[in-house]
């Protein structure tokens, strides 16, 4: 049976295959980080926690979802775009990707997304310039 198109309803473009390998060459270098198609986009998770979501809206615009701490949380929601806090989970943020993208920034971010959702024996394996020494 074909499939019928809901009319008015923008459709999700496709993140560029070259913004998914960059985000995936950072977070698969994690233990046990792992990339999977989502409902809409592409995510990486370890064990059954999402550390990463990236994907088109339906307003054309692409972005990357992530955890941080809420002091992280706080600070980019107060920086604006490109940065952004999610509508659902205390901790989800994220940034607009566009050509302008600091991509060293985004590994740093999604570096400790990846730390906070990672169980602790995982997550002492990533080196991380600005942790805490101890």
């Amino acid at each position: 049976m074909p499939s019928a198109k809901i009319v008015g309803v923008a459709e999700r473009p496709l993140v560029p295959e070259a913004w998914v390998e960059r985000i995936g060459a950072v977070l698969e270098s994690f233990p046990r980080c792992h990339r999977e198609d989502a409902w809409v986009g592409v995510r990486w998770r370890v064990g059954q926690a999402t550390v990463a979501h990236v994907f088109g809206g339906e307003d054309q615009v692409f972005r990357i979802t992530f955890r941080a701490d809420a002091d992280e949380v706080m600070a980019l929601e107060h920086l604006g775009p490109p940065y952004f806090r999610s509508e659902w989970g205390r901790n989800v943020v994220g940034v607009y990707l566009d050509p302008d993208t600091d991509w060293q920034e985004l590994a740093e971010l999604l570096t400790d997304s990846y730390c906070l959702q990672a169980p602790a024996h995982l997550a002492r394996l990533v080196e991380r310039p600005d942790a805490p020494e101890g």
